[in-house]
């Protein structure tokens, strides 16, 4: 299985250098695509890396390739990097927003595999997975050609359907919805649909979130004090990443408690 863990010593900080920026509330800067980040140092180490979210750069701190910037720098491209071979850095760039895209996808079908309630569509999602993989392993061309969004779709059509059989019939509808500063503390939301719902800064203390679907989900800046997102479905470290909490709040065991979260 496809490692889905960044290894930035093993990537020569693509995420760095290959999307645009814009200055907001998360990057302190303008960055066009495919430019270097002014803090990034000749090792391809950030220089200010200990001191991200301090420095206005909290968008970086936060970001999560699924392990996709090693798997283009080490398998695709071989090793060579980009200022090294100047002449493969628009091939590589390209190559590296599918391949995100693919490994996020592959977390996806990871999880909706282990779910033993998802089983009726377990064919369909490993044969999902195992088209997904063969994608990854094409080369820079044919990824940059890859329609991902017609991918992603016919992906999506069974890990929507593996959410349904996971979180059951008598959910709360709430794909979408603005929930952004609402107050949430305490509320019931198991196995709710909250793909692609707006939660910017709500309040979730001590929410009940088992078995939510939350694919999508922006949670950034959402309080997750002593909510349970154990059993949350689609989860991901972005999300966890950029979203606060502390030692009371339960995660799934394949997401690490980021070390910005109180105790």
């Amino acid at each position: 299985m496809t490692d889905l863990r960044a290894d930035c010593t093993r990537c020569f900080a693509l995420c760095c250098v290959a999307p645009a920026f814009a200055a907001s509330a998360d990057f302190a800067i303008d960055k066009p695509a495919g430019r270097p980040c002014v803090n990034l140092l000749a090792d391809f180490r950030c220089g200010i890396h200990d001191g991200l979210r301090e420095h206005g750069f909290p968008g970086c701190a936060v970001y999560d390739c699924f392990g996709a910037g090693q798997r283009v720098a080490q398998e695709t491209f071989g090793g060579r990097d980009w200022r090294t071979h100047p002449d493969t850095a628009g091939r590589m760039f390209a190559a590296f927003a599918v391949m995100r895209d693919l490994h996020e996808l592959l977390w996806y079908l990871s999880e909706a595999l282990a779910r033993p309630a998802a089983g009726p569509v377990h064919d369909e999602l490993r044969d999902s997975l195992a088209e997904t993989e063969r994608l990854t392993r094409q080369d820079a061309e044919s990824l940059a050609a890859l329609d991902i969004d017609a991918h992603r779709c016919a992906v999506d059509t069974w890990l929507r359907r593996a959410s349904e059989l996971i979180r059951g019939s008598r959910a709360q509808e709430l794909r979408g919805a603005d929930l952004m500063g609402r107050d949430l503390r305490g509320a019931d939301l198991r196995g709710a649909n909250l793909r692609g719902a707006y939660l910017i800064g709500a309040d979730l203390q001590g929410a009940d979130l088992r078995l939510a679907d939350v694919i999508g989900a922006d949670l950034r800046g959402a309080n997750l004090g002593g909510a349970d997102l154990g059993t949350a479905l689609y989860l991901t470290r972005f999300q966890v990443n950029a979203a606060r909490g502390d030692a009371a709040t339960t995660l799934p065991p394949a997401i690490t408690r980021p070390p910005h979260w109180t105790a």
